[in-house]
């Protein structure tokens, strides 16, 4: 590798630096300022006045230690934030992980991570910079506050040090809440860096700082050692109570998933936890037992009078009890328990807890689990122990029957066996089966005419497609024959082995992602266009020409931050712009109609719903943040064609989804796959998992919804579940003397009815064309013509059946095929979801709109000429 290179040091204090290697260049030099760092040929090469650190640190190659500083930049070029993990010093203290102790737990804390807020380096900055080196802390600084959370939410620093001297460059106590509006800052510590108080000047409080959510103030200090001593003070003291604590969340998710019933109490007897299997035990839920005294709750009458007395005095004196105690469930049944009773000893040798573990005797175990334990069964032991050898069964161990064995044994093994014998003896019918049994039982008793009506119903409903209707011939409605066919089946599979592969390469998308965008960055022309965002007539197409076709990242920062999706994700705006950038980068330009203006638009009109105050009602934020990203995704990578057409050319796509919901299958598959693919757009990277399954289960519900083969299920749906009941309550409350007409959350915030909510919402937002101002709606059905006819060509050209003949751009009427599509699918879905969400505006477009289509079909029908303002 050559040798290595020499460093010197001017009398001015300016370093120069040259490499012996470059032979071709051997006067060749580089200056590097005081106060500066970098690194040169694998050296690690810093000054500093202070007397306690040399001026020089030579560091080792960094082809031998990984521990180096470097700098990253964002893609507008800007510095955001530079990574030291600062250990290898000499002069430092090299520090490994640290074992603490938390009661008779051992938990490894590794190295500590320092996160450096200052939006300029000064000598109070290289103070803590030194400090961390000295101490062997990982360190990191941040100029700007975007790069401070995301440096914060990738790294998760246990120490926070903002400069807080000079609100010129940043507000810091905005820089604290941001930070602590994540979920990973609970256990951070945050220190504010304020000015030093002059003699003249008066001590300021410190509300406000630990109002904004700062732990600590330090006063302008730049001695390397204050700065390390302020350190070391915070890592023994907020800082390992702080990792004590997370250790506290490993102990809950113990007692949470303990067989045995958990119960803590103070030292005055006030219920403080209870875990699941206290509940099941009890029948109570903790809500109503915690905060509660035992005094308040019923107690049995099967204890003899002086137990309570004697397990208090044995307790109260820091002794453990256990024994037999006959306790009274919510049901008012009661249950016999072994229970043992700990005192927890707290500050100053006093009791602080107590803590109950409860385990229920003999019979009774079988009469409170029999439920529980039986469904529980049901799924694991069916599948499981029923199959397992016999003998085999001594090898696994009950925590509930490690004291008494021998005689639990045989009651375990009953209710396995009781449980094997209820999936026997279990009637397992689907609805429409009996409705079918209902309906032959009708028929004995009836007359012939009846009986042979209830025959041809019962033929119809044995079908599958049940919510799918049956069109007449083709030569009663061609157009609507056509678009329903195209829209609304798979196709034919054609067996000549001609395939259609989508020919876009995602991994280029990447590659032409412009410079991200922050809403303070935005041209003042989108800016203005963007005020109308929240009005239902908001052009996209002229966003669509002022963003050159990338209306659905700059619609998405300003819709994703009104409904604080950031917030909610825990994620950084620069996160949600990478990802935003990167759908959007997947939606195929070339696409006249399924484009990123399409997926704009159709966020557009989801944003316009949520914001309505029923169904604002109706759903919760985890709801309205799914339906953005269904709104977002839900046609990334649209080829343009439709399933019929994927399934008729034998697609890869076709054959893997086995030609079912194909495009919307893939697109809500490739949404997740293109997040998960760079941390840097991982909008998700910070949610808990079980939130997060639910939110992508809410997502992909939501994106398959959008499939149009089972339109008419889904509105079906939504009409007998949401707008008759409501109807049918409405209708009493006018008759009635109540004035209150809003139906209950009953029927709007059931799990089943939010759902049926949410899929309706994105189904309208998707073809909400038609209900749109009429120079917009005419745009769009141009548009969608024109991919129609694109398809239709490539079917002629590649010899595969036409799906829908009638859209050949020779013959076609774009009047006759809306008239078509708002009579069959519109109307009746938007009179639904008016009846719900109460739109009188977009009702009255579709009115106007048909209208218009049916007067140039009209006249076009005559052979008339249609005057300029309709043609």
């Amino acid at each position: 590798m050559g040798c290595a290179p020499s460093i010197h040091v001017s009398q001015s204090g300016v370093i120069y630096c040259r490499d012996s290697d470059e032979s071709n260049s051997p006067h060749q030099t580089t200056t590097i300022s005081q106060g500066t760092a970098a690194t040169l040929h694998g050296l690690f090469i810093k000054t500093d006045a202070a007397e306690s650190i040399p001026s020089v640190l030579a560091y080792q190659s960094r082809h031998t230690r990984t521990n180096s500083r470097r700098e990253r930049r964002d893609n507008s070029g800007g510095q955001c934030c530079i990574e030291a993990e600062t250990q290898t010093s000499h002069t430092s203290v090299k520090v490994s992980a640290t074992e603490v102790r938390f009661g008779p737990m051992r938990v490894s804390q590794e190295p500590i991570q320092v996160l450096l807020v200052f939006a300029k380096e000064d000598s109070q900055s290289d103070g803590f910079w030194w400090a961390c080196d000295r101490a062997g802390y990982r360190c990191n600084i941040a100029r700007t506050p975007e790069s401070a959370l995301e440096c914060f939410l990738d790294k998760h620093h246990e120490i926070i040090i903002i400069d807080s001297r000079n609100s010129r460059y940043f507000d810091a106590e905005s820089v604290c809440r941001s930070i602590r509006a994540t979920k990973p800052s609970e256990h951070t510590v945050i220190l504010a860096i304020v000015p030093q108080i002059q003699p003249d000047q008066e001590e300021s409080s410190v509300l406000p700082l630990l109002n904004a959510g700062f732990n600590r103030r330090f006063a302008e200090n730049n001695s390397i050692m204050a700065c390390y001593n302020e350190l070391i003070q915070l890592e023994h003291g907020e800082v390992r109570s702080q990792f004590k604590l997370r250790t506290c969340n490993s102990l809950f998710t113990a007692l949470e998933h303990c067989q045995e019933a958990v119960e803590i109490t103070s030292e005055d007897h006030v219920i403080q936890y209870v875990n699941p299997a206290f509940e099941r035990m009890m029948g109570y839920h903790k809500g109503e037992l915690i905060g509660k005294e035992l005094t308040e709750l019923p107690k049995s009458d099967k204890n003899r009078a002086d137990l309570l007395d004697t397990i208090n005095m044995c307790i109260k004196k820091g002794k453990e009890w256990q024994g037999i105690y006959y306790a009274r469930r919510k049901a008012g049944d009661n249950i016999q328990q072994h229970v043992k009773i700990t005192p927890v000893t707290g500050q100053g040798g006093k009791i602080r807890h107590f803590v109950s573990i409860k385990r229920l005797c003999g019979e009774n175990q079988k009469q409170v689990y029999k439920i529980h334990c039986d469904e529980k069964h049901i799924g694991e032991n069916f599948h499981t122990d029923s199959f397992r050898h016999k003998d085999r069964r001594k090898e696994s161990v009950d925590v509930r029957s490690i004291a008494s064995r021998g005689s639990e044994a045989p009651s375990l093994q009953n209710r396995r066996y009781s449980s094997m014998a209820r999936i026997h003896s279990m009637t397992i019918e689907a609805p429409i089966t009996k409705v079918i049994n209902i309906i032959n039982a009708a028929q004995e008793n009836s007359p012939v005419t009846v009986a042979e009506a209830l025959d041809r119903v019962l033929e119809i409903l044995r079908t599958t497609e049940l919510y799918s209707p049956q069109l007449g011939t083709k030569d009663d409605d061609p157009h609507t024959s056509d678009l329903v066919g195209g829209l609304m089946t798979d196709g034919l599979r054609r067996l000549s082995g001609n395939e259609y592969v989508f020919s876009k390469n995602m991994t280029d998308s990447h590659s032409q992602m412009v410079v991200p965008i922050t809403l303070n960055d935005i041209p003042p022309q989108i800016a203005q266009l963007l005020d109308m965002e929240e009005e239902w007539d908001f052009n996209i197409f002229e966003l669509e020409t002022a963003t050159h076709k990338r209306p659905l990242t700059y619609l998405g920062l300003k819709i994703f931050a009104q409904f604080r999706v950031c917030e909610f994700l825990s994620c950084s705006e620069a996160s949600l712009r990478s990802w935003l950038q990167v759908i959007e980068a997947n939606y195929h330009a070339s696409n006249s109609y399924h484009n990123s203006t399409h997926a704009a638009d159709v966020l557009h009109a989801t944003a316009h719903f949520l914001r309505k105050e029923r169904v604002k009602g109706s759903l919760d934020q985890l709801d309205e943040v799914a339906a953005l990203i269904a709104a977002t995704v839900h046609d990334v990578d649209h080829p343009g064609r439709t399933n019929s057409f994927l399934c008729n050319a034998g697609s890869e796509l076709a054959i893997l989804y086995n030609d079912t919901a194909v495009l919307e299958s893939h697109h809500a598959a490739l949404a997740f796959q293109l997040t998960g693919r760079d941390n840097k757009c991982n909008i998700f990277k910070n949610m808990e998992r079980t939130q997060f399954r639910t939110l992508r289960q809410s997502i992909i519900d939501m994106v398959l919804a959008t499939e149009m083969t089972r339109h008419f299920e889904h509105v079906s749906k939504f009409v007998n579940s949401i707008n008759k009941p409501m109807a049918a309550i409405e209708e009493t409350s006018s008759n009635s003397e109540s004035s209150d007409c809003d139906c209950p959350a009953s029927i709007k915030n059931s799990p089943e009815n939010r759902l049926l909510i949410k899929r309706m919402l994105i189904k309208c937002a998707d073809v909400a064309n038609p209900c749109r101002p009429l120079e917009l709606c005419i745009e769009w059905a141009g548009r969608i013509s024109e991919e129609y006819f694109a398809q239709t060509d490539e079917e002629k050209r590649q010899g595969l059946p036409v799906v829908m003949p009638v859209f050949d751009r020779n013959t076609c009427s774009v009047p006759k095929s809306q008239i078509s599509f708002i009579d069959y699918f519109i109307t009746d879905m938007f009179d639904a979801w008016d009846a719900f969400a109460s739109l009188p505006n977009l009702i009255q477009h579709l009115a106007e709109n048909y209208k218009y289509w049916k007067t140039l079909d009209e006249m076009k029908c005559k052979g008339l000429r249609p005057p300029q303002d309709l043609s």
